[in-house]
């Protein structure tokens, strides 16, 4: 009896430690996942549990972006966030890309208040986002406007001939199907394009009237395709003040947001196909290659995703 009782002693003892280190292993497995994902996701992880300021990046070629309209959505409904800056270094895209986007920053806007901080490049539809903020600065040499929307499309009809291929089609009217890169563009085609480009063109320039308190002629005046640096920018008020993030800041301090608030950037955290197809993935593969800012778009790095365009674009190329 007394060996049982010291056996039943020592299997206490062992599950006791047992259940010790089973605990110890599931602190160190979540302080891990705690600290991998701080590393991931950076200060939108951990700063999001506290008022500040949210910094949004807005950068590359613009399109449809489903993700950042939700991160928009999700911003203005958020209680910890007082302000935003909107971080823009881009030379356009599609035109409904620009659209979506500048209506999700507008709906952002009766909430918060939103100043728009210009990088490099605020160009086309990527002004036309900036100018949905209440407030937008830029640095002197930062280049702005490029106020304007074109259809672009190729010719290979002469290499066609060339090759000895010939296109066959039936349509059920002459404009179907039109322009087409496979035969020359006649003048009723032409006129078609150019009715869609300028309407689309005076709706960005009535955005740009209304937005930046002009007339519409002189928004007209500006909207020739220029584009300017950020000190003529001022001038000609497409924006507001000359400076960085440190001015907007002064900005929304102006409007009652604390200065001292911490701002933090809300990042695309969305998962495309688990961890290999994530953009975390993308950067660890692109810092690897020694692509810029870790390649966390590998198509934006080399230019290539401007291939992709397709219908109306409001894009600046230089």
């Amino acid at each position: 009896m007394a060996l049982r009782a010291d056996d039943l002693i020592d299997r206490r003892r062992l599950r006791r430690k047992l259940t010790f280190w089973r605990v110890a292993a599931i602190l160190v497995a979540a302080a891990g996942l705690i600290a991998f994902s701080a590393w991931i996701y950076g200060d939108d992880f951990t700063g999001a549990a506290v008022d500040h300021i949210a910094k949004v990046k807005i950068e590359g070629t613009i399109t449809e972006d489903e993700e950042l309209i939700k991160r928009l959505e999700a911003i203005r409904q958020s209680p910890r966030v007082k302000a935003v800056i909107l971080s823009i270094d881009s030379p356009g895209g599609t035109t409904v890309g620009g659209e979506s986007i500048y209506e999700a920053v507008r709906k952002l806007a009766a909430d918060k208040p939103v100043v728009a901080e210009v990088g490099t490049l605020a160009a086309s539809a990527g002004y036309m986002i900036a100018t949905a903020a209440d407030h937008i600065v830029a640095r002197k040499s930062s280049i702005v406007g490029s106020i304007g929307v074109l259809i672009q499309y190729p010719d290979v009809s002469g290499l066609m001939d060339k090759l000895g291929v010939k296109l066959e089609e039936v349509k059920s009217s002459p404009l179907k199907a039109s322009p087409s890169p496979f035969k020359p563009t006649n003048d009723d085609e032409r006129a078609m394009v150019r009715k869609l480009i300028l309407d689309s063109y005076d709706w960005f320039v009535g955005i740009v009237a209304e937005r930046r308190n002009m007339t519409k002629p002189e928004a007209l005046a500006l909207a020739d395709g220029s584009i300017f640096t950020g000190r003529q920018a001022v001038t000609n008020r497409l924006i507001d003040a000359v400076g960085g993030e440190a001015e907007a800041i002064d900005w929304l301090a102006g409007k009652g947001v604390d200065a001292k608030l911490k701002v933090v950037e809300w990042k695309d955290t969305e998962k495309r196909g688990g961890f290999l197809f994530s953009k975390a993935m993308a950067q660890t593969v692109g810092a690897a290659l020694g692509l810029p800012g870790h390649g966390g778009d590998v198509l934006h790095e080399i230019g290539a995703d401007r291939l992709f365009l397709d219908g109306l674009v409001s894009v600046w190329h230089p």
